[in-house]
């Protein structure tokens, strides 16, 4: 991929002289959905496929990107002075908001850049091109401007950008599973003060297969943010009567103690998920060090269940992807992943049914609604890198 965009660069641009390459990766949940932003815990692992950047300061304030996943676009022109939101600037808008945040924090750039990308995770999946991007975009100012950040300050960074700039109030686990990485390891991460914990994941005998159901959504024109919303007030209906500063505060039996107190019986469904959910993903962890594997599938089973009925967040096409994997013999646990209406689910599968499932899953779904299911199985990678 370097050489690649390295070319690619060179042919846009004319000389690929000084040139700079940069990675970030994408990620997959294996747990822990829509927890982020409600103060609870998530279970992250960054995968090896990601996003590349060839980079090269200019000697003015322009700005010049090209993406080799949306060639048609051609080269998209921007400036140093015109950081702001529009829907002309497309997929650009998610380098120039990180951009935009830095210069917020009084990172300011001197000059502008030519940048060429290559991504290689499929758009709209759910496995957080939007955020590899960010982070890729963080990572590459600080080498190139002496930026003093660190890499949880670029997770915040970009999480910043994507809920001020972009208008999508996602948490922060995205971010943070793209720029804290680490090869063979998930993170367990407490989103309410982001302490956060390295849990080896190496499944014996098993692989993490990632399905795409090829129906592709847009977080910032979905449901999400009205999710966050009704998760907001039911917060705030519950500290009427307990005191706690997200829904992650509270265990199971407390919130059928005080759930009377909200009112709406849709925020009552939206604040279970997140509690239990919540409660899942601690037990799951612990399961993963007691080696548990069958208890840890249990949950991500159980995860599922709680997205597609309480929190509404799945689709036809996704609960036929998981469905169907529950029923192949050698499925540990299976659930959709990601902010949801649409992308991926992610499913432990034991290494010798791991071409039968491909086979049964595929075909059943081809089937029941007629599209076609792209299989990956993924290998967890480190966070960002200069090439």
């Amino acid at each position: 991929m370097k050489e690649t965009v390295l070319k690619k660069f060179e042919e846009i641009y004319g000389s690929a002289e000084g040139v700079n390459v940069y990675f970030a990766p994408g990620r997959v949940n294996m747990i822990g959905e829509h927890t982020d932003y409600n103060g609870g815990h998530v279970f992250p692992c960054a995968l090896t496929i990601g996003t590349y950047a060839a980079v090269k300061k200019r000697t003015d304030r322009k700005l010049r990107f090209y993406s080799m996943n949306f060639d048609s676009l051609g080269i998209i022109e921007s400036s140093l002075d015109d950081l702001t939101p529009s829907d002309e600037a497309g997929w650009t808008n998610y380098p120039k908001g990180v951009m935009w945040a830095f210069a917020r924090q009084g990172m300011k750039m001197d000059c502008g850049l030519d940048i060429v990308l290559n991504g290689n995770i499929p758009n709209g999946s759910g496995l957080s091109s939007s955020a590899s991007l960010e982070v890729l975009t963080g990572y590459y100012l600080k080498d190139l401007y002496g930026f003093q950040v660190t890499n949880i300050d670029l997770a915040k960074i970009g999480q910043y950008s994507e809920n001020n700039f972009n208008g999508m109030n996602c948490g922060i686990m995205d971010q943070f599973a793209s720029a804290m990485g680490k090869k063979d390891n998930a993170i367990f991460l407490d989103t309410a003060d982001l302490s956060y914990q390295y849990a080896p994941l190496v499944l014996e005998g098993a692989k993490i297969v990632v399905t795409n159901s090829n129906v592709k959504h847009s977080l910032v024109n979905s449901e999400y943010n009205v999710r966050r919303s009704e998760c907001e007030k039911a917060l705030a209906e519950l500290q009427t009567v307990v005191k706690i500063a997200g829904l992650g505060d509270l265990s199971e039996e407390e919130f059928e103690e005080y759930k009377s107190a909200i009112k709406d019986e849709v925020c009552v469904r939206r604040a279970k998920h997140a509690v239990y959910e919540n409660q899942r993903t601690i037990r799951a962890v612990e399961a993963l060090k007691n080696n548990d594997l069958k208890l840890f599938g249990e949950l991500m089973n159980a995860s599922h269940v709680s997205l597609r009925d309480d929190y509404e967040v799945s689709c036809e096409e996704i609960d036929v992807l998981v469905e169907e994997a529950w029923k192949v013999e050698g499925v540990i646990g299976s659930r959709i992943t990601g902010g949801g209406f649409g992308g991926c689910t992610v499913s432990i599968v034991k290494d010798e049914m791991v071409e039968q499932f491909k086979e049964k899953v595929g075909a059943a779904y081809q089937e029941r609604v007629g599209k076609t299911a792209d299989f990956y199985v993924v290998e967890i990678g480190d966070g960002p890198q200069k090439m």
